[in-house]
């Protein structure tokens, strides 16, 4: 799926590195993920996925348009 660019600047801009988020959903049925598990963003590729060091030692990506997380202030 190609995520416009405009979308992608913002996400990008939005969860930069260190930025602190929490799950709200995925859709992978074979993850450990659960709502509420928090982790650290790394980066955001070109397609949009969020790359996250999860606390509980998953790095599981949140894909755009799929998944959601929120930027959270600890």
């Amino acid at each position: 799926m190609k995520i416009h660019p405009e979308i992608l600047k913002n996400l990008k801009t939005y969860y930069t590195p260190g930025t602190r988020v929490m799950l709200i959903r995925m859709e992978d049925s074979y993850t450990t993920l659960r709502k509420g598990n928090k982790g650290t963003v790394i980066s955001v590729d070109d397609i949009g996925t969020i790359h996250v060091q999860w606390d509980c030692g998953s790095s599981l990506g949140i894909v755009f348009g799929e998944d959601e997380c929120e930027k959270i202030e600890e």
